[in-house]
């Protein structure tokens, strides 16, 4: 992951205090002590005439979906210059425990909480597209191989064929070799894996035949630090509800596709379910059901007596502009 460009010391004090500490390999959301869900801050930067969202996106590892998202109507390919994006770097953390490896397909992320239990990294992922679905559920790392050969399934030997593409019964490591530098098997009966690729465009998307693609960078630093036997968790939470500072927030994300669950259920009982458990905490229930419609993926407080705490020395998150170019 990529450290946060901040500009100024204010703002950079601004943001250890929120729990971001910025270091040389990637900016670390510190747990907040007081067991809350959130972490991180809003951003925004001003866009350059020749600077793509996949090029946002990567920089800021945030999903590339995730940013069209928070931007509606933005051309992400011609954003223009000097229009104010919003970067949603304020999240929810899953609802799932806070240890191992945390995967939410439905946010396009996958959440490192280090052994010394004080920390969590996010970064974007690849997921596995319509037909290829990623699997749900609790595993564990199960072998770790560095220039991985990969043997792709019969399966996808035959998709490729129909399309008129001949694919190799083994490819060996290299640079055309998708799984990347770094692959992280799973114990889903073995056939998943967490990895890298030889094209970045991709990560932040569905696009895999089920495994979790990775940004080279993100997951050589993932590799050196999450070890054989490593617990993984992988949920499908389009719609998380969590606290800060005794303020409810909510985070809304499209559902996938092919969740005929989520995607069957009206705003109504999703905005019902989501405050299943806080019935005794006031909350603009019009705000959440806005937010829920426009699943723009951005954590945002809906607590009906809202308002923000400033910590001394701190400014507002909606007066931070970010220009990391």
């Amino acid at each position: 992951m990529k450290n946060f460009s901040l500009k100024g010391a204010a703002k950079l004090a601004a943001a250890l205090s929120l729990g971001v500490a910025v270091s040389a390999q990637s900016a670390t959301y510190q747990l907040p002590k007081d067991g809350s869900d959130v972490v991180g801050f809003p951003m925004t930067m001003q866009s350059k005439w020749k600077t793509t969202f996949s090029d946002i996106a990567q920089k800021y590892d945030i999903p590339y979906l995730v940013l069209m998202a928070a931007n509606p109507g933005v051309d992400p390919w011609v954003p223009g210059r000097d229009r104010e994006l919003n970067l949603p770097t304020q999240i929810i953390l899953p609802d799932a425990p806070r240890s191992g490896i945390v995967i939410n397909v439905a946010e396009l992320r996958l959440y490192y909480y280090p052994p010394t239990g004080d920390k969590v990294e996010i970064f974007p992922i690849g997921i596995g597209r319509v037909g290829w679905t990623t699997p749900i559920g609790t595993t564990k790392i199960t072998r770790k191989k560095k220039d991985p050969t990969w043997t792709p399934p019969a399966s996808i030997r035959r998709e490729h064929a129909a399309k008129g593409k001949w694919l190799p019964s083994v490819v060996p490591a290299g640079p055309q070799n998708p799984l990347g530098k770094h692959a992280m098997r799973l114990g889903f009966n073995g056939a998943y894996l967490i990895h890298g690729t030889n094209k970045d465009f991709g990560v932040g998307m569905r696009v895999s035949h089920g495994c979790i693609r990775m940004y080279p960078e993100d997951i050589e630093y993932l590799f050196s630090k999450a070890g054989v036997g490593t617990k993984v968790t992988i949920v499908n939470q389009p719609y998380k509800v969590g606290y800060r500072h005794g303020h409810m927030y909510a985070e809304a994300h499209e559902p996938l596709s092919d969740d005929k669950h989520h995607r069957s259920r009206s705003v109504s009982m999703i905005s019902k379910d989501m405050l299943t458990g806080h019935e005794n905490h006031p909350v603009d229930t019009q705000l959440l059901k806005r937010l829920i419609r426009k699943a723009t993926g951005v954590a945002t407080p809906v607590s009906a007596t809202h308002s923000y705490v400033q910590q001394e020395g701190q400014s507002a998150p909606s007066e931070w502009p970010v220009s990391p170019w």
